[in-house]
């Protein structure tokens, strides 16, 4: 969670820099990755609010050998989160995904430019590492994001130890809490002893080298898990944004940190340079504090792995596609109360009289299909066959039309809030059932705000980017 500052700040800070020999020095620093590793057959865009996904790489490579990290050269995932911005430009929540979860792979480009078969099962963070390059592979990392939530991710970020240090010592360190005192010996639990005193319990400040030990500590603090320091991190990044906004737009800050923020990154091609990152940064430069909250994606311990804990993950999932905050308003109002419509939901009009649709299962879950062609006969669609996928692991609804079905096919897809349409050469339409119907009403006639709530743990767990990271000291 550390790699929210990257978003959160250095989006911020590159709004100091207007032109001349500093803008050339910020394009410079910042470096893009391959986005022909991505996924052909990937979810479609919304219409509503932006995805980000945020990386934080834990290679030794180059400047971070001494920072500490993985063993060797090659790229390993420390952190990720998937940052929603949502339609009103006023509201962005943070999803952790423990690095630990097990979730299933996707077919990957390696650097010889072959593809992977893909794979079950596996560590969220072993995605980063397919092709064992020192710079990771990011677009593998937002496949299987991309495969995981059936959100489509507009921009990746990858940004490293060494510029995280860097931009800690720029804002001239950031206020922290430790619960207890923390020895050498936590850092490090194959030190064989206690050690030096590293961190006091209490209020501190750190920068460089401690604020990194500070977020990456494991041991000798709550559960020695990764999913233990998730909130320590979340409180980290939240003081950063902090420090940050209180010294205000003043260049002799900003200016250095923007200088460490670029050249820690690593980026898509659409975030590529300093003007691609000055006007998303625009986008998102109304959004206060009290209007970020972090959370964590619904999950479980299996053994010494995370599970991904469903239908409340596929809840979360559907209710960002939806455009709807954590805490249950709608974000894509302003001011982000809810507001009632007298207007019929988009679905009650749909007429489907003399339209053929096929219905494929993609799910595990079994009848989806039946339910699907149920409720499609009653808005007049003639259901021309129904069966199921043979991977059944579609995390999104795709419909699929062939040549002069697209009126017909879009028409459809009101059906279907959030669903993916394309076209096909095949004469005809199909609806493949992903996992964000399993939570959909029985019938697909509800607008997409009330398809899917977000579990009430989860919002109940929301933190703010504006809380006090001294208000609770038992985090960690």
């Amino acid at each position: 969670m550390r790699t929210f500052t990257i978003v959160g700040v250095s989006f911020l800070v590159l709004l100091t820099a207007g032109a001349g020999w500093i803008w050339f020095e910020l394009n410079g620093n910042i470096n893009t990755f391959d986005a022909g590793g991505l996924s052909k057959n990937r979810p479609g865009a919304s219409a509503a609010g932006k995805n980000v996904l945020v990386i934080g790489s834990d290679s030794r490579a180059g400047d971070n050998k001494k920072l500490g990290g993985g063993q060797g050269d090659i790229g390993r995932s420390d952190t990720a989160f998937l940052l929603h911005v949502y339609g009103d430009d006023e509201h962005a929540v943070g999803i952790s995904i423990p690095r630990d979860t097990l979730v299933d792979i996707p077919p990957c480009k390696l650097p010889n430019g072959n593809w992977t078969n893909g794979a079950s099962q596996q560590m969220f963070n072993s995605a980063f590492s397919v092709g064992d390059t020192a710079k990771g592979n990011p677009a593998c990392t937002q496949n299987t994001v991309e495969k995981l939530t059936g959100l489509r991710v507009d921009h990746t970020i990858v940004v490293d130890f060494a510029g995280f240090s860097s931009m800690t010592s720029a804002v001239g360190g950031v206020d922290v809490c430790v619960p207890k005192d923390l020895y050498q010996g936590d850092l490090n639990p194959n030190l064989g002893s206690r050690g030096d005193l590293v961190f006091r319990k209490g209020e501190q400040k750190v920068s460089g080298q401690k604020a990194l030990d500070y977020v990456r500590v494991r041991h000798g603090i709550g559960d020695g898990s990764d999913i233990g320091r998730i909130q320590r991190q979340q409180a980290f990044v939240s003081s950063m944004i902090k420090k940050v906004k209180s010294e205000g737009f003043d260049p002799t800050t900003l200016l250095p940190l923007a200088n460490a923020a670029t050249k820690s990154m690593t980026v898509d091609p659409g975030l590529g340079s300093a003007d691609k990152l000055l006007s998303f940064a625009m986008s998102m430069k109304n959004i206060d504090l009290h209007n970020i909250k972090f959370v964590t994606m619904p999950w479980r311990y299996q053994g010494s792995r995370v599970a991904v804990v469903q239908p409340d993950a596929d809840r979360l999932w559907a209710a960002l596609r939806a455009d709807e905050t954590v805490d249950g308003k709608d974000a894509g109002k302003k001011g982000g109360e809810k507001k009632k419509d007298d207007k019929p939901s988009p679905a009650a009009t749909v007429s489907g009289a003399g339209v053929n649709v096929s219905v494929v299962n993609g799910t595990r879950t079994n009848g989806l299909a039946a339910r699907a062609a149920g409720a499609l006969k009653e808005h007049g669609y003639r259901i021309t066959a129904t069966s199921t996928a043979a991977g059944r692991d579609e995390a999104t609804t795709v419909i699929e039309f062939g040549p002069g079905e697209a009126d017909h096919a879009r028409t459809l897809s009101r059906l279907f809030p959030g669903s993916f349409v394309r076209g096909t050469a095949d004469h005809s339409i199909t609806v493949t059932l992903g996992r964000d119907y399993v939570t959909a009403p029985a019938s697909p006639t509800a607008s997409a705000s009330s398809s899917a709530p977000v579990p009430s743990e989860v919002a109940d767990k929301a933190r703010s980017a504006d809380d006090n990271p001294c208000s609770n000291l038992t985090y960690g």
